[in-house]
C-alpha cells in the first residue's frame, strides 16, 4: 500500500524488520518530538500500533503486511517487539504503546490547541469517552465522534463519513476499530482524510474506563498481554496461544 501523496520522508525513521514488518526503532520521546515537528505533513497519513498479534497476522498475510509497511510507521506497542529490536542491535528502541501515546498527546493538547476526532467503538463508549476526557483534560477540543455500523459501508455512506471527518478539521483522527479492521480502514482512506490517523485498538475503552490497563510493573516486564488475557479469557486465549507461540518460534528462535 503506497501513499503517492506522502509528504513525509520515511527514510528518516529508523526501523527494525521483524517477521517482515518494519517496526519503528524508537521511544516515546522520539515519537512525540517527531509528531510535533511534522504534524501538518502527517495529515492524511496513518500510523499503525504494532504488537505480537498484528505482526504475526502481517507475517501470515501479505496484503496486511503491505498495509503495516505502507503506514508512515508502525510503532512497537508490544513489549516483545521492543525487546526483540534491542536484541537485534536497536538499543534506543523501547515499548511505545498506543494508549500511552494518546495520553501524552492529551496532556499537551490544550497547550498545543490540538483537535481530536474519534472514529470507532460503540455510541455508548464514545459518549463515556467524551465525558471522561473532558474531566481529565480540561480544554481538550473534541472535534467529533462517530461509531460506524458493524457492516460494510456503501460508497455513498463512506463519502459522507469522510466529508464529516474532514469538516471537523481535526489534527488527530483516532481510529478504534480493532485489528486488522482499523489498519485496513486507514490504508483505504490514506490521502482522503484530513488529520493524522492513528489506529489505537482498545485505546477508546481504556480512556472510557471500560477496561483497565495493567499495573506499571506488568507493562515494564512485557506482561500486559497476560493482564488482558485475565480480563477477556474467552476472546483472547486462542489468539495468544497461536500468535505468541508463532512469534517466539519465527522471530526469537529463527530471527525472522
Amino acid at each position: 500500500m503506497i501513499n503517492n501523496n506522502r509528504k513525509i520522508d520515511k527514510s528518516k525513521i529508523p526501523f527494525c524488520s521483524i517477521m517482515g514488518v518494519n517496526i519503528a526503532a524508537i521511544d516515546m520521546d522520539w515519537l512525540l518530538n517527531y509528531t510535533d515537528k511534522n504534524l501538518k505533513d502527517l495529515s492524511g497519513d496513518y500510523m499503525c500500533v504494532a504488537n505480537v498479534h498484528t505482526t504475526v497476522m502481517a507475517y501470515e498475510n501479505e496484503d496486511y503486511r503491505d498495509i503495516q509497511n505502507g503506514a508512515v510507521m508502525a510503532i512497537p506497542d508490544g513489549g516483545p517487539l521492543a525487546t526483540e529490536g534491542k536484541r537485534r542491535g536497536f538499543e534506543n528502541m523501547s515499548r511505545t504503546t498506543g494508549p500511552s501515546f494518546m495520553e501524552e498527546i492529551f496532556k499537551i493538547t490544550s497547550k498545543k490547541g490540538y483537535r481530536h476526532f474519534f472514529y470507532g467503538s460503540t455510541p455508548e463508549t464514545l459518549e463515556t469517552l467524551e465525558v471522561k476526557l473532558k474531566e481529565k483534560y480540561p480544554g481538550i477540543e473534541i472535534a467529533g465522534l462517530y461509531s460506524p455500523p458493524f457492516r460494510a459501508l456503501t460508497e455513498q455512506e463512506d463519502e459522507e463519513i469522510c466529508a464529516m471527518i474532514n469538516a471537523a478539521n481535526a489534527d488527530f483522527v483516532w481510529v478504534g476499530l480493532g485489528a486488522p479492521k482499523q489498519e485496513k480502514w486507514m490504508a483505504q482512506h490514506c490521502g482522503k482524510i484530513k488529520g493524522f490517523m492513528v489506529g489505537v485498538g482498545a485505546g477508546f475503552d481504556y480512556f472510557a474506563e471500560n477496561i483497565s490497563r495493567a499495573p506499571e510493573w506488568m507493562q515494564k516486564t512485557n506482561l500486559e498481554w497476560f493482564y488482558r488475557l485475565i480480563q477477556e479469557p474467552k476472546r483472547l486465549f486462542k489468539r495468544y496461544l497461536h500468535t505468541n507461540t508463532k512469534f517466539i518460534y519465527e522471530a526469537v528462535i529463527r530471527r525472522k
